[in-house]
């Protein structure tokens, strides 16, 4: 079965997709990936986007734009996609975060925007949409649904692994043996070093490109120590957040906190340091001994000589290693939840997300012709094997 992935991210800067040719055999699942691709949001629609995201108030004459423009945004890279590498069975759109409602360690509701029917007219394939509200519905926080992914790829190690992503939030899944998981959001990976950089023009491209602004500054100690004292950092897992919490106003509440200026450099510095800090520190309580890393994050040689410096005794490896390009890991965790959907089978590990049982996710949208799902299958797959 042929299934075409698609997210945005936190980032929320364009459209990673990618194509992946499934098929089950012995109760391994052997995942092709045939293609895969970025789609940048043309920059007046992420300047748009942006500038409705929390906290920054907004309409919702703005919210059913938004909702338009970014679904057919969706359409062209998923027709482009096909364009390139044939005919999909499935589309699977996660669209675009705009608000993940979470009251203290509880998930209440979520909403990606990216109006699915925009995708099956313009390619024709059936869409599968809304993935994280179900296992909401559940007691689940909707997230990381990644784990899923993690679950299956990391089920060969024979000690303990996590695997990190570091989009916008950093998010990790800890693997031992193969039954026991557990998944959450630890907090900010490039969130906020992307809106300083946006925001004081930094960079013409939003983020840190190469961590070079990092490099030339220095970490202001006080600030760090400011920042390091969130109380979402000690709610147990599993737990979630995203840019309600760490956004651009929050960076500038933590500099009046600390009571003086702070060049521009060392203020990237500083947040790249706070990603390091609290990501090093929750995979050394996990006592993993292989960490797994994707996400634009891994891109940063900031970011990651320091974690390696701070996890000296882990093997830090990219998810490339494993099969899935980093840049390309979540569009592919996609892919893999529409393949459980269309079979029947959950989406979701119930110990990833905190839900009661794990749940089938998606809403279907019907293509251009009759919705034919393949026959049920009653058992999850074991392990996955990622090729190219």
């Amino acid at each position: 079965m042929r299934v075409l992935g698609m997210i945005s991210g936190t980032s929320h800067d364009g459209i990673d997709v990618a194509v992946v040719d499934f098929d089950l055999a012995g109760g391994v699942l052997n995942g092709r990936v045939e293609h895969t691709a970025t789609t940048p949001y043309p920059p007046e629609l992420r300047a748009r986007l942006v500038e409705a995201l929390p906290p920054a108030p907004t309409t919702l004459a703005e919210v059913c734009v938004l909702d338009t423009l970014i679904g057919q945004s969706f359409a062209e890279a998923a027709a482009a996609a096909i364009e390139q590498a044939g005919p999909v069975d499935l589309v699977v759109s996660h669209g675009q975060t705009v608000f993940h409602w979470v009251d203290g360690a509880h998930a209440l509701g979520t909403l990606q925007i990216g109006q699915p029917a925009w995708i099956a007219e313009r390619t024709g394939a059936p869409v599968l949409s809304d993935v994280r509200i179900r296992d909401i519905t559940a007691g689940g926080h909707g997230a990381p649904l990644v784990s899923v992914l993690d679950s299956l790829l990391l089920a060969g190690h024979p000690g303990s692994a996590a695997a990190l992503n570091l989009g916008g939030i950093a998010n990790m899944t800890v693997v031992r043996g193969l039954d026991e998981l557990y998944a959450y959001d630890i907090g900010p990976a490039n969130a906020l070093v992307d809106a300083v950089v946006t925001s004081r023009g930094l960079s013409g491209r939003g983020f840190d490109e190469d961590g070079r602004i990092a490099a030339s500054g220095r970490v202001d100690e006080r600030l760090l120590e400011v920042l390091l004292d969130e109380p979402y950092y000690l709610l147990p897992a599993p737990k979630s957040t995203g840019k309600e919490l760490f956004h651009l106003a929050y960076v500038e509440d933590a500099l009046a906190k600390a009571g003086h200026s702070v060049s521009d450099a060392d203020l990237v510095a500083t947040l790249t340091e706070l990603t390091v800090r609290t990501v090093a520190r929750d995979v050394l309580a996990a006592g993993v001994d292989l960490l797994v890393v994707s996400g634009g994050g891994c891109r940063n040689p900031v970011l990651m000589k320091g974690l390696r410096d701070a996890l000296s005794g882990v093997t830090v490896a990219l998810s490339d290693d494993y099969g899935a390009p980093a840049d390309d890991k979540e569009a592919i965790a996609f892919a893999l939840i529409g393949w459980c959907t269309a079979h029947g089978l959950p989406g979701t590990v119930p110990a990833g997300t905190g839900a009661r049982a794990a749940r089938v996710l998606g809403t279907l949208t019907p293509g251009a012709g009759p919705l034919v799902l393949p026959a049920p299958i009653a058992d999850r797959p074991r392990s996955l094997t990622l090729s190219r």
